[in-house]
């Protein structure tokens, strides 16, 4: 459980830092003969911070969870 812990306090801190990623795709629109012509999209993936103060919180409370469980 500990390392689940960590996981998701680092996964909260790092989605806290990095709000979105941008995928970019290739379509090959036209493919005649030696002529060949591609679109670029990009894909925008966006998330709230908030999100990753929900999984920072959840993750703390996971780790001290598990040292309760020690100590008992």
């Amino acid at each position: 459980m500990r390392t689940l812990g960590i996981v998701l306090i680092a996964l909260g801190i790092i989605m806290m830092i990095i709000t979105g990623v941008n995928i970019a795709t290739k379509k090959n629109v036209v493919d005649v003969g030696p002529i060949q012509i591609e679109k670029r999209q990009n894909n925008p993936i966006s998330w709230s911070p908030i999100v990753g103060g929900v999984l920072l919180v959840a993750g703390i409370v996971v780790v001290l969870s598990g040292n309760r469980k020690r100590l008992a």
